[in-house]
């Protein structure tokens, strides 16, 4: 499967991260991709609240990324804020294109002094989709400190799971956040594919989060691509059988059953 990490840097204006959308997708469908993975975030930055763009899963927004999916007939992964009966929202993945489906972010970046809780509600549930034949598996961020969420989706058929992040910088971490990515990927034997935030320019109180570094991690820990700190795209061919491999040579996940 060819999948295209599109490494961008959201403004606060849906309408502009909307033509991001637009642009990265057309340049990946050039280079024959069959996904296309944005950020976290991607429909507004955490420049500033998020929740006043919020809209529901058939709104405006979503609606023109489904458009945009079936002119270049692939699958788009995208980070949006969407709305629920609560005063909250949710911090979503939208996936549309070959399949219909989303992601609410599980695990709340209430750390640091900051309480992401304060205005998004959390998901509850794990989600693996099938797009092509090829089942991929959903994650948001901060998530990607918890591996029994990795584990939970592998076991549910995952052989490739899916990062979207809006990375918060400071010392140590895109060290942390390559770290992270690669022990995902050799608990799961899955690849990871860990899609970030570019790092912005401007004046520091106004710049949304992301520190770059996108990469793309197999299922034994290699990491196969890296990305810079700046906006830019990039497409891999994955052969997604090696995570069957991976779980043959390296049963982790046999294994850990012991103490489940």
């Amino acid at each position: 499967m060819k999948i295209a990490l599109a490494q961008v840097s959201s403004t606060t204006d849906p309408a502009v991260n909307l033509g991001l959308v637009r642009e990265y997708t057309a340049r990946a469908a050039a280079q024959d991709a069959e996904v296309v993975v944005f950020p976290e975030a991607t429909m507004h930055s955490f420049a500033h609240s998020p929740v006043a763009a919020a809209e529901t899963l058939d709104g405006p927004w979503a609606a023109a990324v489904r458009t945009i999916a079936a002119e270049h007939q692939l699958t788009i992964v995208a980070g949006m804020f969407s709305t629920n009966a609560s005063r909250r929202v949710r911090n979503t993945l939208l996936v549309t294109g070959a399949v219909e489906a989303h992601y609410d972010k599980t695990h709340l970046f209430d750390a640091l002094g900051y309480a992401e809780s304060d205005t998004i509600e959390a998901g509850s549930d794990s989600v693996v989709v099938d797009v092509g034949g090829a089942r991929l598996g959903l994650a948001i961020c901060y998530d990607i400190r918890f591996p029994a969420l990795f584990t939970r989706l592998a076991r549910s058929g995952a052989e490739a799971i899916v990062v979207a992040a809006s990375w918060a910088p400071g010392p140590n971490k895109v060290h942390q956040w390559r770290t992270l990515a690669t022990a995902r990927a050799m608990d799961s034997t899955c690849f990871v594919v860990a899609c970030g935030q570019a790092r912005p320019e401007g004046p520091e109180d106004s710049r949304p989060t992301g520190v770059g570094h996108s990469l793309v991690v197999d299922p034994f820990g290699t990491v196969l691509l890296e990305l810079g700190d700046g906006p830019d795209l990039a497409v891999i061919d994955l052969d997604l059988t090696l995570a069957a491999g991976a779980r043959e040579s390296v049963p982790v996940l046999r294994n850990a059953r012991r103490f489940d």
